[in-house]
């Protein structure tokens, strides 16, 4: 058994070693400042692979002989988490627990939260499992809820609950702070009215509120009037 689970971790890795060959690890690392070992391979590839590896029977073994080395093995086992099948919800959350405090950048982070797909399914039960990351004082677990919310949660029935448990965070790392920005926009893209509200009032600080004004300002969905208008919230 112990030859059989050394060769599953070996040809995981391998697999890795080999799509890191068609990879852009410069730009890659470019993006991750402060991240060590950084292969950068596509995500394309890695999400093709995870899906490979999650239809197996032995997925378990796969994602418990990764050695979370390379940023790619910790992006392909929160792939490997969301891409598995007949899962029961409980079994997936206690996955996605044990796997939060192996988040290291925001792109493990976001492609992890870009396969949880239970969220939509599951919308009660799985906000009531992220409400308490919001205060997390792990950054990236903070951040996994900030863009869980922001992927899942922009809704009429939501939005006002996203708005006020952003609005309660208080963590000055730097990750948390632009995906706060991000969702912000997010908000007022989908819910203007509710959100520009938001912009008038809250506990943001001054970088967080001016982030989340540029990003509105950016968005193509946001028209020159109201670009202008919204100048009045910049701090």
């Amino acid at each position: 058994m112990a030859l059989y689970l050394f060769y599953v971790m070996d040809n995981v890795q391998d697999r890795l070693l080999e799509l890191a060959k068609m990879g852009n690890p410069v730009f890659a690392r470019s993006l991750h400042p402060g991240i060590d070992n950084v292969l950068g391979i596509r995500i394309l590839d890695i999400r093709k692979l995870a899906k490979q590896l999650a239809a197996e029977v032995n997925w378990k073994e796969n994602i418990a002989h990764l050695n979370h080395y390379y940023m790619e093995e910790r992006i392909l086992h929160g792939m490997i988490i969301g891409y598995v099948k007949n899962m029961t919800l409980e079994d997936r959350l206690s996955e996605i627990e044990k796997f939060l405090p192996l988040i290291n950048s925001w792109s493990v982070c976001d492609t992890f939260c870009s396969t949880l797909k239970l969220a939509d399914q599951y919308q009660s039960e799985v906000w009531n499992f992220i409400l308490p990351h919001f205060h997390s004082d792990k950054e990236y677990t903070v951040r996994f809820a900030i863009v869980m919310a922001l992927s899942y949660y922009v809704n009429s029935e939501y939005v006002d609950k996203v708005l006020s448990c952003l609005n309660d965070i208080h963590h000055d790392a730097y990750y948390v702070k632009m995906a706060i920005a991000w969702a912000v926009s997010v908000c007022y893209v989908k819910y203007p009215v509710e959100t520009e509200i938001f912009l008038k009032n809250n506990l943001l600080d001054d970088f967080t509120q001016n982030k989340a004004l540029q990003k509105i300002r950016e968005s193509f969905r946001v028209s020159s009037s109201e670009k202008e208008r919204l100048k009045i919230y910049c701090r």
